[in-house]
């Protein structure tokens, strides 16, 4: 297992949770709140102010990842580390609000909407985390550009006059697309059967796979991440 792949299953695991628990909020992928609060506004469901807070919020926080990037550098860490601690430190709080506070019925009250804006803060911080250490990856957070990609090369791969080197090309970067899609699926799965059992327990699990990439037999596939062990 790879730290992407880590990033990738909990991208589609709290994007689920939120969804389910805090009334539609997509807490990862922040652009889908345009459509639920059109859905929201529509059918005149809550959690309006927390959608509509949501990617002004992830735009902050990458914003100051870039601006503190090089005095966060300084601590004795490395910055992939110093990154990584703030993520699960987050989770571990909106983990503890949900289940003071929660269930959220109501998407706009106070708590709903804290609770969800420190996990839009906690999935920002992952973007930036791959949008740095792993630029090469596939996305850990969205799968509309790896799923478009994956059947571009299925499409080429059909072709009988294909070159063997793109032919090779497009075949592993399928490979490597699709493992990324399947456990982004399955971090989506997971979330929803321990949210039919759970309710909003199911935040307690993130910050335990986010901290995943400090074992030992998690391998980075960036030469340049620099993870402390």
């Amino acid at each position: 297992m790879s730290i992407p792949l880590v990033l990738t299953f909990n991208g589609g695991y709290v994007d689920t949770a939120g969804f389910f628990a805090l009334q539609g909020l997509f807490t990862a992928h922040v652009t889908g709140n345009f459509v639920t609060i059109g859905s929201s506004l529509a059918h005149g469901t809550s959690g309006i102010a927390a959608k509509l807070l949501a990617l002004p919020m992830f735009c902050i926080v990458i914003g100051l990842v870039r601006f503190f990037s090089e005095w966060l550098s300084r601590f004795g860490a490395t910055f992939l580390n110093v990154l990584a601690s703030i993520k699960i430190v987050l989770l571990i709080i909106a983990a503890a609000l949900a289940v003071r506070f929660g269930p959220f019925h109501d998407g706009d009250s106070a708590m709903a909407i804290i609770t969800g804006m420190t996990l839009v803060a906690g999935m920002a911080i992952q973007n930036a985390i791959h949008r740095i250490f792993f630029p090469k990856d596939p996305p850990t957070t969205l799968m509309t550009g790896s799923t478009t990609q994956i059947m571009l090369d299925l499409a080429d791969l059909l072709r009988r006059n294909l070159p063997p080197e793109t032919r090779l090309v497009a075949r592993k970067r399928c490979v490597t697309l699709f493992k990324s899609v399947c456990i982004f699926a399955a971090g989506c799965g997971v979330a929803a059967l321990v949210y039919i059992r759970f309710d909003v327990a199911v935040f307690v699990l993130p910050p335990i796979v986010a901290a995943m990439i400090f074992l030992p037999n998690i391998q980075s596939n960036s030469p340049h991440s620099g993870v402390a062990r």
